[in-house]
């Protein structure tokens, strides 16, 4: 049995930059940070010449032949993609085993799930075939295996997080050239962090694509108010890689809010009036800034409370539905073991 896993992200700052044709043009930057919420996968190996598929927080399960490629036909379409890439690059014959695989967040939560599961099935299989991947191999397969051949609209930032772990500040370049600089941020910084960042889900999803196509949109025409949001968000990544490394805390609220008034300007759909109020009854309440997590549209929100505020932000939030989502920051990314 191989089992692997790879934790979810908070995308901090900089958020959209890691777009193409933003990064290819501009260059982008994005500062994250994994959390302790995963995606996890489980290979066993069959004999029988049968292929299983379970996605059981999905409730989707698959019987199918063994062959060298599988449909893509909207039915698991990430796990058949990863077996196809598996195949057609590490493999000389088809292979026969279950894959089965969890997610602690559910799509659309704006945590980067579709990406990091790449990672975590991409792992199990480098495990189980002894495949010598590194971790920068690892990111930019999964990042090729969603944008490219299964056309998924998205960034790059999430492959790269599941992959390394920690609190990375990212720079996208063209041609798929990215550097991942890990941060060296005193423990006691993070735990403060951790403490004064609420974690909201909304209780709502949303489709994720649909936002960043009309980004992409905005690029290509030049749109002026898109543009100058994401050079600002380029600019928040900087400002809050700088307030951590210091330790100026007092400084991320102000750094958020900031992020989140030019991330509105990316494209329609970003934030709506359910999203625009429960943000204003966070501030009321004692938050000091904060940011859809992830393209936006729904999922999770998160709001930096300083003090103890972080309760009374809770109570406030409590008439929207959703739900305050515990969590701690991660060192480790991506890791795989057979038992």
């Amino acid at each position: 049995m191989i089992r692997s896993k790879a934790p979810l992200r908070l995308g901090l700052a900089g958020g959209g930059t890691d777009v193409a044709p933003f990064s290819e043009l501009y260059g982008g930057a994005i500062l994250n940070a994994t959390i302790s919420m995963y995606a996890y996968a489980t290979i066993q190996p069959r004999n029988d010449g049968k292929i299983v598929l379970n996605s059981m927080d999905k409730r989707e399960f698959y019987t199918l032949d063994s062959m060298p490629k599988l449909d893509i036909d909207g039915n698991l379409d990430l796990h058949k993609g990863i077996y196809n890439s598996i195949v057609f690059n590490f493999s000389d014959k088809p292979l026969s085993f279950e894959l089965s695989t969890y997610v602690d967040a559910p799509p659309g939560s704006g945590l980067g799930t579709s990406s990091t599961l790449v990672v975590a099935i991409l792992g199990a299989f480098a495990e189980w075939l002894n495949i010598p991947l590194g971790d920068y191999d690892i990111a930019h397969l999964a990042y090729q295996i969603e944008r490219n051949d299964l056309n998924m609209a998205g960034g790059k930032q999430d492959q790269y997080a599941a992959t390394f772990g920690g609190v990375n500040f990212m720079e996208f370049y063209k041609d798929d050239k990215v550097i991942v600089n890990p941060l060296r941020i005193r423990d006691k910084y993070l735990d403060e962090l951790a403490h004064n960042l609420v974690l909201y889900h909304t209780a709502t999803s949303r489709l994720s694509s649909t936002i960043i196509e009309r980004q992409t949109k905005n690029v290509l025409a030049k749109n002026e108010k898109s543009l100058e949001a994401m050079h600002k968000l380029k600019e928040q990544a900087l400002m809050m890689k700088e307030a951590l490394l210091r330790g100026e805390l007092d400084k991320i609220g102000e750094i958020l809010d900031f992020g989140w008034r030019f991330k509105k300007n990316l494209a329609e759909g970003v934030s709506n009036p359910f999203i625009d109020e429960i943000y204003e009854a966070a501030i009321k309440a004692g938050a000091t800034g904060g940011k859809i997590s992830g393209a936006g549209g729904g999922g999770f929100i998160f709001f930096y409370c300083p003090g103890n505020n972080r309760f009374k932000v809770m109570e406030a939030l409590q008439k929207f539905g959703g739900q305050a989502k515990r969590y701690e920051f991660t060192a480790k990314g991506l890791s795989a073991w057979s038992m």
